[in-house]
């Protein structure tokens, strides 16, 4: 239902008019080729999600969440158990983001939309029925509304977010929104309402990045919490609750309280329903931190090229000013991160295991274990990196995540590996078969190659489907 107060004008506003689009793709549907792209989205998140569960901040989350009553509604992934909507968005969420591997990445505003949205449609359409098409379609329209959130606070004379210049984590801030819209079209409410719940959850996003710099696994759980906010805030809605008509761009709004005096509303609604961000969301095909991912690849060129780790004596790392501090710095437990996720986010480290042959596409699970942090031969290769400034990193940046390595060999010669365009993104992108391979190499030993096989057709599938019971069924545990 919805409420029954004097409701305010959503003409103009920027709430309103991301409502608008919302409920306009509820009834037209997006463009086949969109609900492909989310599709693949949905088989990145289910194979990164089964690979979780081993993770502390997986096991946490779920151990609260069987504490809590309510209908059980929707799957927890892996878990062989279903939750409320709001809940399993929660559980789903935390999963996603747990190992740094389905965090989908938009350029410039550096958001990683997927990881909060489709948890929350996935709970909610399988919560009252939806077809796989509807459910696309909300997740597609929940992650456009994410990033454009993002580029708000994107700055183009910083040339970074002044979310994350602020310490702020972009991703669940801007992800509860998006999620909340998602949520909000598949529970069938109108532009009101969605607007509603949208100016609703603006109240809940949250998320420091402070465990970036220094250690703690609270970070993992941000995505959780924003699509349990999204689910919950359209379900205030659903019961009447309502929001502020400018949360958006008032003064006391979402981008000011957030952003400050850089916010850009204008970028939010720039070509919004006629230019779609979905499709240039760039896929991950490493599980670590996207910055890294650049330096990987070059490093991996240079070994495809003939260069002997063991002839290896120095090491430079060049790559945008702003991503040092979170690959570079403290340089110290950058050359020997204290664990396996902190390894994860580190320059050095990533450079080093990829010098030394890596797993899976290039890096994968196995050299972010806890033991491979301590590796000493890894640790020998970090040591020898010293990270930069690149002007022309500098110049790329936050388009895309650039890098160049430049390694000196005994014999004194310098070799040079420059990446400008990342892989996974749409100059450099991911098959059909890449991800599918990507999603069994995060669900092996977890699924049998004929149930992997069919997770990843059942999901590719979506476009056609009935409803998510046949795909939420293979991957319930």
């Amino acid at each position: 239902m919805t409420s029954t107060e004097t409701r305010h004008d959503l003409t103009g506003t920027v709430v309103g008019r991301l409502a608008a689009l919302a409920a306009e793709i509820r009834t037209t549907g997006l463009p086949a080729e969109l609900r492909k792209d989310v599709a693949r989205r949905v088989l990145d998140l289910l194979g990164n999600s089964l690979a979780a569960h081993d993770q502390p901040s997986a096991r946490a989350v779920t151990e609260v969440a069987r504490n809590w009553s309510g209908a059980a509604a929707a799957t927890g992934i892996g878990t062989g158990e279903r939750f409320p909507a709001a809940t399993a968005a929660l559980v789903n969420g935390t999963l996603a983001h747990s190992m740094d591997y389905s965090d989908d990445t938009h350029l410039p505003s550096v958001l990683h939309p997927s990881a909060s949205v489709i948890p929350a449609a996935l709970a909610v359409g399988e919560a009252v029925g939806a077809s796989g098409a509807a459910v696309l379609d909300a997740a597609g329209v929940g992650i456009e509304i994410v990033v454009r959130l993002g580029m708000g606070g994107y700055d183009e004379e910083l040339g970074n977010s002044e979310f994350f210049e602020r310490g702020q984590h972009a991703t669940s801030i801007c992800g509860a929104v998006g999620s909340a819209a998602a949520a909000a079209v598949l529970y069938g409410l109108e532009a009101e309402g969605i607007a509603d719940a949208m100016g609703i959850a603006a109240s809940f996003g949250a998320g420091l990045l402070e465990a970036n710099r220094t250690g703690g696994t609270v970070k993992r759980t941000h995505c959780g919490w924003a699509a349990h906010s999204g689910v919950t805030s359209a379900e205030f809605a659903r019961a009447g609750l309502t929001g502020p008509p400018t949360v958006i761009e008032g003064r006391f709004g979402f981008l000011h309280a957030f952003c400050g005096d850089r916010a850009d509303t204008a970028k939010v609604l720039d070509g919004l329903g006629e230019h779609w961000e979905l499709p240039g969301i760039f896929f991950k095909p490493y599980p670590c931190n996207h910055f890294t991912h650049a330096g990987i690849d070059a490093a991996r060129a240079l070994v495809r090229d003939g260069l002997d780790p063991a002839d290896i004596v120095e090491i430079q790392l060049g790559v945008p000013n702003p991503v040092l501090r979170t690959i570079a710095e403290p340089p110290a437990s950058k050359a020997a991160p204290e664990s396996g996720y902190h390894a994860a986010f580190s320059g050095p480290f990533t450079v080093a295991r990829a010098l030394l042959g890596g797993s899976g596409l290039g890096v994968g699970h196995a050299d972010f274990t806890d033991a491979a942090a301590k590796d000493p031969r890894t640790l020998e290769l970090a040591r020898l990196v010293t990270s930069y400034s690149d002007d022309r990193c500098d110049e790329i940046y936050p388009h895309q995540f650039s890098a160049v390595l430049r390694v000196r060999t005994r014999d004194g010669s310098w070799h040079e590996a420059r990446v400008d365009h990342n892989r996974g993104g749409p100059a450099n992108p991911l098959s059909d078969d890449e991800l599918t391979m990507k999603f069994d190499l995060n669900v092996e030993g977890r699924l049998s190659p004929e149930s992997a096989a069919e997770v990843a057709g059942t999901a590719l599938a979506l476009p056609a489907a009935e409803s998510l019971d046949a795909l939420m069924a293979t991957v319930r545990g």
